[in-house]
């Protein structure tokens, strides 16, 4: 099937976007017209195109968003309100257009008779695959409400999460932006004038003192070439994530450096585990389970041996068994609890208890993180600030050395 990309006016006067699959022009254009939708632009489009065209567009849809309308729509259809006109209210409230169009297109699908998980598998790049699992399980065992609302908790769990992350780092990044931005100022504007003094005094420089003058005319000369030196590491990472072998290397430093372990290690496992809690208590299969959850980890490492101990398990070995292979990333307390687990039948108790504890750790963590990388700062600046005066003074020294008492 082609990929054709539309602009139509749907029946509230609203100008719409989006892409549709259809075998010809005439058989979009027929589809697009059973929705309801006047026409303005029908035009063919590769797959490859329109994959960027969405994901570039779905950037602008934050999970928040996801939250706000899953959450709504579990409350209204748990309220009485039939499917449509719930979508039709909840999308007059949508700020984001894109999203507003999504919705839209969503209820133009399900009305043409469409399963509510059918319309969100249009739209992959904007419901994350857990949603739309949890749905499909609703809509087959009649909890649909209820499956929209864990749903919502769940995507709310891992927004906190994410949150927590990022308020962490905070202060970290702060601290390293100021350090940079005044060692260059130092560099650029203060010990230019200091080393003036000092060469005028026709003494031997020391070779600490040499140094610092080349890095004050190096740094007075390219200031600019300083200040990109932050926006450097962006580019290299992400050029990383371009190649899946440069990824894995990436994502596994992350998680082995000293401090930064504590935090981004801890909440891959947070993740991890209430991943597994959400979609083990919808009665998703093991495989299917351990598919989603490694390709919503967002780390190579885990994805990589997620996948690994799933084959593992088709494969007739336990759940522990499989994740056991992989201990570097997997903790003993969590093989522990997951072999209880199996054991006892509470595997998901057992993730919903491991889930709650690295929650924990990893709010624990971002409480104290300010704390531990405080002293690490001061002692980069002592260290700065040290150098720069020592090298300063040495040849003043010098001077009054050679002074007659």
């Amino acid at each position: 099937m082609n990929v054709y990309s539309y602009k139509a006016i749907t029946t509230d006067g609203e100008t719409i976007r989006g892409l549709v699959e259809a075998d010809s022009d005439e058989a979009a254009s027929a589809l697009l017209a059973a929705r309801d939708l006047y026409l303005l632009q029908v035009r063919k489009t590769g797959k490859l195109v329109a994959r960027l065209q969405t994901g570039y567009q779905a950037r602008g849809i934050k999970r928040r968003d996801i939250i706000e309308f899953a959450s709504n729509l579990a409350v209204m259809i748990k309220g009485g309100v039939p499917i449509l006109n719930a979508l039709d209210d909840i999308a007059s409230t949508i700020n984001n257009k894109f999203l507003r169009s999504v919705i839209s297109d969503v209820r133009q699908t399900i009305e043409m008779g469409s399963s509510f998980t059918d319309a969100l598998r249009n739209h992959r790049a904007v419901f994350p695959d857990v949603m739309i699992r949890l749905v499909m399980v609703g809509e087959e065992t009649g909890r649909f409400e209820e499956s929209l609302s864990n749903a919502a908790n769940h995507l709310q769990k891992i927004q906190d999460l994410a949150d927590t992350v990022k308020r962490a780092m905070i202060y970290p990044i702060f601290a390293m932006l100021t350090t940079g931005g005044a060692l260059v100022f130092w560099l650029a504007y203060v010990l230019p004038q200091v080393m003036q003094v000092i060469v005028n005094l026709n003494v031997p420089l020391p070779w600490l003192t040499r140094a610092l003058h080349r890095m004050s005319l190096f740094t007075q000369q390219y200031w600019y070439l300083l200040l990109l030196t932050p926006v450097l590491p962006v580019v290299i990472v992400q050029l990383m994530k371009l190649n899946p072998r440069t990824k894995y290397l990436w994502d596994l430093i992350k998680i082995q450096l000293p401090v930064v372990k504590l935090l981004l290690y801890n909440k891959l496992l947070a993740h991890f585990c209430e991943q597994m809690r959400i979609l083990i208590m919808a009665g998703i299969p093991i495989d299917r389970t351990l598919d989603v959850v490694a390709e919503v980890m967002g780390s190579e490492p885990f994805r990589r041996a997620i996948l690994q101990a799933k084959e593992d398990i088709m494969a007739g070995n336990r759940i522990s068994e499989a994740l056991r292979v992989h201990h570097t990333l997997f903790p003993p307390l969590v093989l522990r609890m997951v072999d209880i687990g199996e054991t006892s039948g509470s595997l998901e108790e057992q993730f919903a208890f491991l889930a709650e504890q690295y929650f924990k750790r990893v709010d624990d963590v971002s409480d104290k993180l300010g704390k531990m990388i405080e002293p690490i700062v001061l002692i980069v600046i002592g260290l700065m600030l040290g150098v720069m005066i020592v090298g300063v003074l040495l040849p003043v020294y010098d001077v009054f050395s050679k002074i007659p008492m």
